[in-house]
């Protein structure tokens, strides 16, 4: 069957008009599930999915009925405290600086495939408290509908705790949550995703202050060096870079090589490796048998 050109046009014009109806749905049922939650204190990271749900929450409820809280512990990443700062202040939230302390839990130094809920246990131990002193009536959490179905333990947790993720109950994905980044012109639209440290060390790797602030100052000396889509990923001596494909032959080549080498070097590591399959989020889960994965859900 063929279409005239006018024919197609209108088709494609019917899918976008189409996407957009659904998207403001979605939009519509977000703020209806945040209203309903009343006061609330939102677990914030600086990312795409927190930077929008505190948004929403704020052009929601007003922000005198919104705290956001970041987690400033060694396992964060240290260019994301700034940057929160700033967009909280864009967004005219409140923003308070707390430390959970997780590296003094030994099921999360462990580092088995179930660290993840360790972590966001204590996250969410703490932020119930605040909400508790300070009269706030819920606590919720940036997960989106596609980490529903990705391996994240953490989301167990929220559910121990009975905590809620309004951007999963409106159904709203990773893509269509940076489209309407967009429409709020929030400068995280585009802005890659950049989990805690310890997800970039192998599991039954101790994780330790030290083994943080390597990952932590060889990221940072690749974003200084341009690169935007990236992981070190710490194998104990070994550090295998994950990049984006396009910038393999970049990495690989000189003279720029040998400053990685070098500077990745001198952080303790004995070898430096180069993965070329490329960046991909959560690599490390990739040798997890399917019974180890259903074991820490």
């Amino acid at each position: 069957m063929f279409y005239s050109g006018t024919k197609i046009h209108c088709i494609y014009l019917k899918i976008i008009f189409e996407d957009k109806a659904i998207l403001e749905d979605k939009y519509k049922s977000l703020q209806k599930i945040i209203r309903e939650l009343g006061k609330v204190v939102v677990a914030y990271s600086g990312g795409v999915d927190s930077t929008f749900l505190l948004k929403a929450a704020v052009d929601t409820l007003g922000k005198e009925n919104v705290l956001a809280c970041i987690s400033a512990g060694v396992a964060e990443p240290s260019n994301i405290l700034a940057n929160a700062n700033k967009l909280a202040e864009h967004i005219g939230a409140t923003l308070e600086v707390i430390d959970t302390d997780e590296l003094s839990d030994p099921n999360f130094s462990a580092n088995k495939a179930d660290r993840c809920f360790h972590c966001k246990s204590h996250l969410c131990k703490e932020l119930l408290d605040i909400a508790k002193e300070r009269g706030f009536d819920s606590v919720i959490f940036g997960t989106n509908f596609d980490d529903l179905d990705d391996f994240r333990p953490g989301n167990r947790a929220m559910k121990v705790f009975g905590i809620r993720s309004p951007l999963a109950e409106a159904q709203l994905t990773k893509d269509e949550i940076r489209q309407l980044s967009r429409q709020l012109e929030l400068p995280t639209s585009d802005q890659p995703a950049s989990p805690c440290l310890a997800s970039r060390i192998s599991y039954g790797l101790d994780i330790t202050e030290q083994r943080l602030k390597q990952i932590d100052e060889a990221e940072s000396f690749l974003r200084s060096l341009g690169f935007v889509e990236f992981r070190v990923r710490h194998h104990d001596n070994v550090a295998r870079i994950e990049v984006n494909p396009r910038d393999i032959e970049k990495v690989t080549t000189e003279p720029l090589r040998s400053r990685i080498i070098g500077k990745i070097k001198s952080l303790g590591f004995k070898f430096v490796t180069v993965d070329l399959e490329g960046f991909r989020s959560g690599s490390l889960n990739e040798p997890l048998t399917e019974e180890q994965k259903r074991k820490s859900l």
